[in-house]
């Protein structure tokens, strides 16, 4: 009885592991599948498991599945023919061996060229997946020495100039450097560099990363046979758009350049401008597996060190694979991200961040981006326009009284609307009322609906102009507005005045020089709706109290976001209206520059000098 037993426990354990491993579905399972199979008339498919090896697993199973050996291994008797190159083992700027390891993911952070040509080459093929891409051209040629000493030159092909590649690396390299005199292959790279190499950016680099970085912004790098140095030519030649007039920012009188995608345009636009030798350009790459190129541009005798300090160490602090545009940069390096305000200035006009960085702020540049950021700010910045220092002061106040009313218009004026007519119609002339009252005895909706409804379809309006390309966008949105509108208010859905109310607070938005800051106010505008449905003036001006409040304890990079105002420092005439620009003398007390002077007490010499004709008794004489 016992081994009886033992055989059927062992029977049912067997049973039970089929079940397991899949062998024998149950019962349920095979009444499915027959069900399955006769009467919807469809055939089982029979799947392939798919089964993610890690790569020496693979080749283990590779070597040992049959009890062979793959005839890809070492042991291959053309492999023991033509042994691999194994590196030069020496040690790095760090300290560490020369070791490529087996890590794919950035093994030649702290790889060194080695001496040996076939090794580098191996190192290449590696690194950019040779022969899989496609557009990675490597040349290999012989440099006219005597003796002669073999090399291989790579680039990228697009972004490096074929013309520049031949004629200013191969051809000098190939035809021009027929050498009588001895060279020491340890100072091969060097000799080249100086005597043979006529590119205008020739550097002797010795890491792998600081080439792969060359080769992939355009540069070209020869490897040198018996030399632990490689050359990197500057070799870059991408397509590019020209210097173009401003999109978003445009002027009546003022320059028309703009920004363009490429960093070293930009850069070469604030010089062409600031003829100034203090004027400094920090580059910073960013992003682990894409490095961007970032770059920061002050006056060195003018700006705050503190200031500099604090953006330099901001961006550095980036710990991210890819940083692609700008507002992105924004995002990472701004104080108070959930705010509707904005903490950094973004403008694509050149003129204007020269007149920022001559005031002691920082630019910020990204390459690929034709938006550049200037740090820090302020809320009457924001409000600011280029024309306004262009035209004279009457002219530049009227444009800035217009703006701040257009300000308080884009956001108040749906929720004013709402409260009067939902809780203060007392507030309203009779005649007024009366005629609102009329307008609306038809309107089947309370006025908050009828108004969300309004403020929705005019932003979705404006939201498609944007997006459909060309002249049919602005079409779209004025056509889009007129028709809608009045359909809406012959249907009786909303009532005229409301249409005008819309309109107006949508217009208004428009005037507001920063798109940042027209979409704050965009966004605040349906919460200070909300609060007048709700409360009626009360809730608008708890509103007002909780956004201003808010305001004040925000920060731009260490400066009040409301300065000079909350809190009060010394500026110059120069917040809400502005004075003629020969009194404006002082920079903002809140930036705390080395010099706080723009110019002396009297600017205009001219009437330095017929003030003191004057009080010497000259004058014009008739």
């Amino acid at each position: 009885m016992p081994a009886q037993k033992k055989k059927n426990d062992a029977k049912n354990n067997s049973r039970d592991k089929n079940d397991q491993n899949g062998e024998r579905p149950g019962l349920f399972k095979t009444l499915k599948k027959a069900a399955a199979r006769w009467l919807v008339f469809q055939e089982e498919v029979p799947r392939e498991n798919f089964i993610l090896l890690d790569q020496k697993q693979g080749d283990k199973k590779q070597q040992h599945g049959n009890g062979q050996e793959s005839s890809s291994g070492e042991n291959h008797p053309r492999t023991r023919m033509n042994k691999k190159p194994r590196p030069i083992r020496r040690k790095n700027h760090n300290g560490k061996l020369n070791d490529p390891g087996e890590d794919e993911e950035g093994f030649y952070t702290n790889l060194l060229v080695d001496p040996q040509l076939r090794m580098n080459k191996k190192y290449i093929e590696r690194i950019y997946s040779l022969p899989k891409n496609k557009d990675i051209i490597v040349r290999d040629f012989t440099i006219a020495l005597d003796p002669p000493v073999q090399a291989f030159a790579v680039f990228i092909e697009g972004i490096s100039d074929r013309v520049t590649v031949n004629e200013s690396v191969l051809k000098p390299l190939m035809f021009l450097s027929g050498l009588k005199e001895k060279v020491e292959i340890m100072e091969l790279a060097e000799y080249l560099k100086r005597h043979v190499v006529y590119g205008n950016q020739v550097d002797v680099q010795d890491k792998y990363e600081d080439i792969i970085e060359k080769i992939n912004y355009g540069g070209t790098a020869v490897f040198l046979d018996g030399s632990p140095y490689c050359l990197t030519i500057e070799t870059k030649g991408w397509e590019k758009r020209p210097v173009g007039k401003p999109v978003t920012e445009q002027v009546i009188r003022g320059p028309h350049e703009a920004f363009v995608e490429t960093l070293r345009s930009n850069t070469g636009l604030l010089r062409k401008a600031i003829r100034n030798p203090h004027l400094i350009t920090e580059h910073i790459k960013i992003g682990v597996r894409n490095k961007t190129d970032v770059a920061i541009m002050y006056l060195d005798n003018l700006v705050n060190p503190s200031l500099v300090e604090e953006v330099r160490r901001r961006i550095n602090s980036i710990d991210t694979d890819y940083v692609s545009e700008s507002g992105v940069l924004e995002q990472f390096i701004e104080d108070n991200p959930f705010m509707p305000v904005p903490q950094v200035i973004s403008t694509e006009r050149p003129d204007r961040v020269i007149s920022f960085i001559m005031d002691g702020k920082v630019a910020i540049l990204m390459d690929g981006n034709p938006n550049v950021l200037v740090v820090p700010t302020t809320f009457f910045s924001l409000l600011h326009s280029p024309e306004d220092y262009y035209l004279r002061v009457p002219y530049g106040n009227f444009i800035r009284l217009l703006r701040v009313v257009a300000m308080f218009i884009a956001f108040i004026t749906p929720s004013f609307y709402v409260a009067i007519t939902t809780f203060h119609q007392e507030m309203i002339p009779t005649d007024l009322i009366l005629v609102i009252a009329s307008s609306r005895e038809t309107v089947p909706f309370p006025t908050i609906i009828e108004v969300f409804f309004m403020e929705f379809a005019f932003e979705m309006i404006r939201e498609a102009g944007v997006r459909v390309p060309g002249v049919i966008g602005n079409t779209l949105g004025i056509v889009g507005a007129l028709i809608l509108g009045q359909a809406a208010v012959q249907a009786g859905i909303v009532s005229p005045i409301l249409i005008i109310v819309v309109a107006l607070t949508g217009l208004a938005s428009f005037a507001i020089p920063n798109y940042s800051m027209s979409f704050a106010f965009r966004g605040v505008r349906f919460i200070f709706t909300a609060l007048a449905a709700g409360f009626g003036f009360f809730g608008v001006s708890a509103g007002l109290f909780i956004l201003l409040t808010s305001m004040t304890s925000m920060k731009s990079f260490g400066v009040p976001i409301l300065s000079p105002i909350g809190p009060r420092t010394r500026a110059g005439p120069d917040i809400v209206l502005r004075g003629p620009v020969w009194s404006m003398e002082e920079r903002p007390d809140f930036l705390n520059t080395r010099e706080t002077r723009r110019q002396p007490d009297i600017s205009r010499g001219w009437f330095k000098d017929n003030s003191k004709r004057r009080e010497d008794g000259g004058g014009d004489n008739k």
